[in-house]
């Protein structure tokens, strides 16, 4: 996959502290120059993993502190969905951050601003989207799991070709099918990579993507507790963690 490529060739190299996997978030703290650094990640458990197969999930499980941040990073072209979201915490946590080019505004207020009287497709199922569902022209919410109006992932290649604004949960990037779905958008939609998992990274913006709307970790140490307790992403969020959005020049 040549943006997962692409990104990893941007990473500065780092000291890996700390790696945590949650239930629902996965967490990696960098030192980077002198400065620790942490990225998130979504806790992915694939339909292939071997829970009790006794085929490791996490080949160095144990040992991960000893790799350099790049090679940890490199797991995001792991088979293991486990591996994938250690790899991606990693990539977040490297990233140069780029504080001049933030603002203060999380993805639900994007889709809302510029979904509004608009055809709206998400991938990925967010807990705001009836909001969004009131000021869109049509909405479209693209499933691998659907709920309630969700429309199953399948129907990617009827509703994309359709739609103004697209948003694509992060997970795109971690399960592989980024690419294949931003080819179906027209020329003229606008992209938005969503979701905590976004790496923060211009990389994205080569590949057909106008908005990315992300997480900053603030307070490491309270979120790898929360992390570790179980945390749902509210939950994380409580303990230092700001929402932001960078746009395209």
């Amino acid at each position: 996959m040549s943006l997962l490529d692409d990104l990893l060739a941007t990473l500065p190299d780092g000291i890996v502290r700390e790696v945590r996997v949650g239930a629902f978030w996965t967490a990696v703290v960098a030192e980077v120059q002198g400065r620790r650094r942490c990225g998130l990640a979504a806790t992915l458990v694939g339909e292939n993993d071997h829970h009790h197969t006794g085929v490791d999930d996490v080949s160095d499980a144990g040992h991960l502190t000893r790799y350099t941040g790049r090679q940890l990073a490199a797991l995001i072209r792991s088979p293991s969905s486990l591996e994938v979201s250690i790899g991606m915490a990693a990539v977040n946590a490297l990233l140069t951050p780029h504080p001049e080019h933030y603002i203060e505004l999380n993805a639900e207020e994007v889709i809302m601003t510029e979904g509004a009287g608009r055809r709206v497709a998400v991938v990925g199922h967010f807990p705001f989207l009836p909001r969004c569902r009131a000021v869109a022209g049509t909405l479209w919410v693209l499933e691998r799991h659907p709920q309630g109006d969700d429309l199953p992932a399948e129907a990617a290649r009827e509703v994309l070709p359709q739609a103004d604004v697209v948003a694509m949960s992060a997970t795109t990037l971690m399960n592989r099918t980024f690419e294949e779905l931003v080819a179906l958008c027209r020329p003229d939609a606008l992209v938005l990579v969503l979701g905590p998992s976004t790496p923060m990274s211009p990389v994205l913006f080569d590949y057909g993507v106008h908005i990315l709307s992300g997480s900053l970790v603030e307070d490491i140490d309270a979120v790898l507790c929360a992390v570790s307790e179980g945390a749902n992403f509210r939950q994380v969020r409580r303990y230092g963690v700001r929402l932001v959005t960078m746009r395209k020049t």
